[in-house]
C-alpha cells in the first residue's frame, strides 16, 4: 500500500498511536530539493512527523507548521501539514554533507545542531498558537518527544526513520507517535515503557518491511489493539499563480513601484516545490492597481 497513516488505540482508550509509512513523499521531496543523504534524512523525519501531527488536527482547515532554526550546517527546516495529512517542506541548506556518525548512521544531529523547535498551529483564530522548545539532540524524534512533554504536557514517545539506498534514493521512511491519555494507569505506563525499551530502531523496523499496522501491534504488544482509521498521506504543495499575486499585492504599493522602476520581470520561486512564477512589468502594473 502507498503512503498512509493509521490511528489506533488500546481497548480501554488509555493510549493513542499514530503510525506512518512515508517513503513516496520523502522520495518526492528528495527529488524536488535535490537533498544530500543527511538532509533527506532530516527533512524526511520532519515531514513524517508533520504528516502525523497534521492528521491530529480537529478542524478540516487547520494548518500545522513545524519549524527548526538551528546552528548546524543545515541551518533550518520547515514543514507544513494540513488536517488531511498533505505535507510539504524544505531544508535551508539541502546540499549539506557530513561524515557518518560514530554509530555509522547519517548524522542528522550533527547537521541540525543546537537550536529551537517551533510548532505553529493555525486554527483560523486571530493569532496562531505557537509552542517553542529548545532542541535536545537535533535528532528530531527526541526533540518532538520533549516538545510534547514540556509544551503540551502530553507524555509521548516519537520514533522517526529514513533509510537510504546506495544510490541515495529513499528505501524506506516512516515513524510513530504514541501518546498517553491523562488517565492512563501506572500498569499501562510500565508495560508501554517495557515495550518501547525493547524496540529496535525505527530504521531497523522499516528495513524489516513492517507496515504501520505491524509497528502499532509491536508497540502495543500485550494490549488489545483497535485500529480506528487509515488516512492516505502525500507531499502536496498548494502554491499557485493566484496565491503569489496576492503575496505580491500584500507587500505594498511602494515595493511594487520599485519593481516596476527596475524595468525587469520579477521571478518568484516556491520554497516548497520549486515552482517558478514570472511576472512581466505590465503584470506588475496591473497588480499595483490592485494594491492601491
Amino acid at each position: 500500500m502507498s503512503d498512509h497513516i493509521i490511528r489506533a488505540t488500546d481497548k480501554d482508550h488509555q493510549i493513542r498511536v499514530f503510525a506512518a509509512t512515508t517513503r513516496e513523499l520523502v522520495e518526492h521531496a528528495r527529488k524536488i530539493h535535490d537533498t544530500s543523504p543527511v538532509a533527506t534524512a532530516a527533512l524526511g523525519r520532519l515531514l513524517t512527523a508533520g504528516a502525523m501531527m497534521g492528521s491530529m488536527q480537529k478542524g478540516e482547515n487547520d494548518v500545522l507548521t513545524l519549524q527548526i532554526t538551528c546552528d548546524g550546517p543545515i541551518k533550518g527546516l520547515t514543514v507544513t501539514a494540513d488536517a488531511k495529512a498533505h505535507v510539504k517542506g524544505y531544508a535551508r541548506h539541502p546540499e549539506v554533507m557530513l561524515p557518518p556518525s560514530p554509530a555509522g548512521k547519517l548524522d542528522v544531529g550533527g547537521a541540525v545542531g543546537a537550536g529551537v523547535l517551533s510548532v505553529i498551529r493555525d486554527m483560523g483564530m486571530k493569532e496562531p498558537y505557537v509552542g517553542q522548545t529548545r532542541l535536545v539532540s537535533g535528532e528530531i524524534a527526541e526533540d518532538l518527544t520533549y516538545y510534547f512533554a514540556t509544551s503540551e504536557q502530553v507524555n509521548s514517545s516519537v520514533a522517526l526513520g529514513v533509510l537510504m539506498e546506495k544510490d541515495n534514493t529513499v528505501r524506506q521512511a516512516g515513524g510513530f507517535i504514541l501518546q498517553l491519555m491523562p488517565f492512563a494507569s501506572e500498569d499501562v505506563i510500565g508495560r508501554l515503557e517495557k515495550n518501547i525499551g525493547a524496540l529496535p530502531s525505527m530504521t531497523a523496523l522499516l528495513d524489516a518491511g513492517l507496515s504501520p499496522e505491524d509497528i502499532v501491534r509491536k508497540v502495543l504488544d500485550g494490549f488489545e489493539v483497535e485500529i480506528l482509521d487509515t488516512l492516505p498521506t502525500a507531499y502536496r504543495c498548494d502554491c499557485s499563480r493566484e496565491r503569489v499575486e496576492k503575496a505580491i499585492i500584500s507587500i505594498g504599493k511602494k515595493e511594487i513601484e520599485d519593481m516596476i522602476r527596475d524595468g525587469e520581470p520579477v521571478e518568484v520561486n516556491c520554497h516548497f516545490c520549486g515552482a517558478h512564477y514570472i511576472f512581466s512589468v505590465e503584470e506588475l502594473k496591473t497588480l499595483l492597481k490592485k494594491a492601491m
